[in-house]
């Protein structure tokens, strides 16, 4: 367990430093952009008293370095500042715009997950077929697909020519389980479709590798049956490499929801994200950005870990 451990804390401490480098580019980022931010928020009809008053109170005449601690110092105190659009607290803000894009992530992941891992146990079972040739082709095609193309697809399938779901995917708290779930259901499905099709395939492939272990061919000469094999001894052997891609995918469902988002109106934090470029509120920009980076590397780090607690060679050492 020494060396695990060890492997742990080095993936957790690797963590953290891709986390503070990312930070340090979003700020950068912002800093690079083009014009004076007071003088975009207040107008060109602005004296330059008012302007320069307005520069000291966010702050904008300390230096750089400074201002980045100081930022990354209230981030992690909790304070993510006020918003520059409305002077409500950027917290409160993202607060309820955050749960839901985990509420879209997480309906998504209920069926998308089991599903993929049934279809890539189908394909690999009757590796070869007429199944599994098909299977392999739909989801290598919704794999190719953008998202704003399956979005749009949908919407004029489903929403425009049958009128079962709606296009705009609004969602407040006054409603219930199953019209929260009525309302996302195009939003869901069209991020099910990347996902499905990337973990088959790679739940696929990592059975199909364990297949070609000694103890499978062991497990074939004693009379044991494709399925059996399979189900009771490949797939616990190929849960590390499935767990991890779960995992990632899990991370791209929280952070790669913001063309999604935009497509069907959804208030979600990746709407909020680019609702705040559009007014130059750079300060929910960062804070967005930063939290959607956190989350991306926390699922990268949990992957990372389940894959290798999942590990038998490293969870027993000889």
């Amino acid at each position: 367990m020494n060396k695990l451990a060890a492997m742990i804390t080095k993936r957790i401490v690797f963590g953290v430093l891709t986390l503070f480098a990312i930070s340090l580019l979003i700020f950068v980022g912002v800093e690079a952009l083009p014009g004076d931010l007071a003088e975009a928020i207040l107008g060109q009809n602005a004296t330059p008293e008012t302007i320069q008053a307005f520069r000291t109170e966010l702050k904008l005449d300390l230096p750089a370095h400074e201002r980045y601690f100081a930022w990354i110092n209230a981030f992690v105190h909790g304070d993510l500042g006020k918003s520059l659009a409305n002077g409500r607290p950027i917290a409160e803000v993202i607060g309820w715009r955050f749960a839901n894009s985990l509420l879209l992530a997480g309906a998504t992941a209920l069926f998308a997950i089991p599903l993929a891992i049934i279809l890539g146990l189908l394909a690999a079972i009757y590796r070869d077929s007429w199944f599994d040739k098909c299977i392999s082709m739909v989801t290598l095609s919704a794999i190719s697909l953008p998202e704003f193309f399956v979005a749009y697809i949908l919407i004029a399938l489903l929403s425009v020519q049958i009128f079962l779901f709606p296009s705009i995917s609004n969602i407040n708290d006054q409603m219930s389980v199953f019209q929260k779930m009525h309302a996302i259901f195009l939003p869901c499905l069209t991020l099910a479709f990347v996902v499905v099709g990337h973990m088959m395939r790679m739940t696929r492939a990592a059975i199909i590798n364990v297949l070609s272990s000694p103890f499978i061919e062991m497990a074939k000469l004693k009379g044991i049956g494709r399925k059996r094999i399979i189900v009771k001894h490949a797939l616990p052997n190929a849960l590390s490499p499935i767990i991890n891609v779960v995992v990632l995918n899990l991370a791209y469902l929280v952070v790669g929801v913001v063309v999604v988002e935009v497509v069907f109106v959804y208030p979600g934090l990746g709407q909020l994200l680019v609702d705040a470029v559009s007014k130059r509120d750079l300060p929910v920009v960062q804070a967005s950005g930063l939290i959607f980076a956190a989350t991306y590397v926390f699922l990268n780090l949990t992957a990372d870990v389940l894959s290798m607690l999942s590990n038998p060679k490293l969870r027993n050492p000889r």
